[in-house]
């Protein structure tokens, strides 16, 4: 029997440093099976790639767009991937994981070694008011915001709008910021300089010969839209899940890293075709609680404790109803909107 299957079924409800420790024992990657999802992950998006650029070409040039929904899928799951390599959990050494990541970072257009640095950040700061700015979405507390001149206020509630997260702010992050990793160099060193730079001289080899081949017009309208749609689709699960009602937030002094990975990542219950798609990236707490755990391991944890599907569960239907959350309140301990925040204000003043 493997340690797998050994499950702890104590009394008292573990803290979540130990939930840490239980989890770790599903680390260990599997190599076939993660080259096995590399495999069903690049060729079906490499197919439709073909199918969406010979629609085009024979006139049915809206089919390639309806390809594209799919297509973005593939390249969204490649990107979990990549994900993982970054936490070194996707392979045993170090140097698959990396060098994978690098691969497929170009065909995410994000440079492996500037987002591994950041995202690092990411998790080592989550939910920490004193370290907010690096790998993660800007956020405000009420205090802050109601503090902030009109121009202020009005230049973060066009950064908050659902159109800008959701529309611009991914297009720009991928196609533009990507592409220059500034603000990393003094503490990161070169490393991410180089990264970015060899990453961007693969993205245009590849792009320049398949424009000598099919033409500007066809790769832009078969290529664009999927990586639209899937850095839409990226930031989009990001936000979910840390941008949550019951969500935690807390300075320096009180914030305790373990509580906030369980507490403050959503377990986000999807249906069972986006989760595989989003490689079971929606079981966000348990991947804050331990980043090396594989995603294709990552059901077998909820199995095994189905109390943890307890545990900040949103379904999708709820997650839309997050996008109006954008200020952090500190008296309630909670995410607010700017409209709940309006008629606190006017309560107060009645």
């Amino acid at each position: 029997m493997t340690t797998e299957t050994s499950v702890d079924r104590s009394s008292t409800p573990p803290s979540a440093f130990n939930w840490a420790q239980t989890l770790a024992r599903y680390r260990q990657p599997n190599t076939p099976r993660s080259i096995f999802e590399i495999a069903i992950s690049f060729v079906p998006l490499a197919a439709l790639w073909v199918l969406g650029w010979w629609m085009y070409a024979i006139g049915f040039w809206w089919l390639s767009l309806l390809i594209a929904i799919p297509a973005s899928g593939f390249l969204v799951r490649l990107f979990m991937i990549q994900h993982d390599c970054g936490h070194g959990a996707f392979f045993r050494h170090r140097l698959a994981n990396d060098w994978i990541g690098r691969a497929i970072g170009v065909l995410t257009l994000t440079p492996y070694d500037f987002w591994r640095e950041t995202h690092a950040e990411h998790h080592a700061t989550s939910g920490n008011l004193d370290r907010r700015g690096i790998g993660d979405l800007d956020m405000l507390t009420v205090r802050e915001y109601l503090a902030l001149p009109w121009f202020g206020r009005l230049r973060y509630r066009l950064y908050r709008h659902p159109l800008v997260l959701f529309g611009l702010g991914p297009a720009y992050l991928f196609l533009l910021q990507h592409r220059l990793p500034v603000g990393l160099m003094r503490g990161a060193g070169w490393r991410p300089w180089i990264s970015t730079m060899a990453t961007n001289l693969a993205i245009a080899a590849i792009a320049a010969t398949l424009i000598w081949f099919i033409g500007f017009w066809a790769f832009m309208l078969v290529h664009l839209p999927i990586v639209l749609l899937a850095s839409a689709i990226g930031v989009w699960l990001f936000y979910v899940q840390h941008q949550f009602e019951t969500t935690q937030w807390a300075y320096e002094r009180d914030w305790n890293q373990h509580e906030t990975a369980l507490h403050g990542s959503s377990y986000y219950d999807l249906p069972h075709v986006l989760r595989w798609f989003t490689a079971n990236i929606g079981v966000h707490h348990v991947h804050h609680l331990c980043a090396r755990i594989p995603f294709y391991r990552l059901p077998r944890a909820l199995r095994d404790y189905p109390e943890l599907r307890g545990i900040s569960r949103l379904t999708l239907l709820q997650s839309f109803r997050c996008v109006q959350l954008r200020l952090w309140d500190e008296s309630q301990r909670r995410l607010v909107s700017f409209r709940a925040v309006r008629r606190a204000a006017r309560a107060a003043r009645a």
